[in-house]
């Protein structure tokens, strides 16, 4: 099995127009119900929803600035790390993710193997 990582971009709920809290409890009950099935299916998955903000470290100069700022389709909300077969198999897990719902994204990466120092 290979590791992959699943890059959600957009589809924030915070983006969103405010959610009720039963339509925000709807929505987080789908990720955890998604997530689930990666679970029961042996797929391994870890990783987090991020929160908005942050500080950017740009160039040899190490310049500090807040951020990120970019369009809110393009704002990463979050990651997870899973394993599968193939990056085949990864694209269709990632099918279901609930991200998709708001007009998100996920990018789907192969992480490359590293060997121990």
């Amino acid at each position: 099995m290979a590791k992959f990582l699943f890059v959600f971009r957009g589809g924030g709920v915070a983006q969103q127009p405010p959610l009720s809290p039963t339509e925000l409890g709807a929505h987080l009950q789908k990720w955890y119900a998604w997530r689930e099935s990666l679970v029961q299916a042996g797929h391994a998955p870890t990783g987090a929803p991020l929160e908005n903000g942050g500080k950017t470290l740009r160039g040899r100069g190490r310049v500090l600035t807040d951020g990120p700022f970019v369009e809110s389709k393009d704002m990463v909300t979050g990651n997870m790390a899973i394993v599968a077969a193939s990056l085949d198999e990864a694209v269709a897990l990632a099918q279901g993710c609930p991200v998709f719902e708001f007009d998100g994204s996920v990018e789907v990466r192969p992480l490359l193997e590293t060997l121990s120092p």
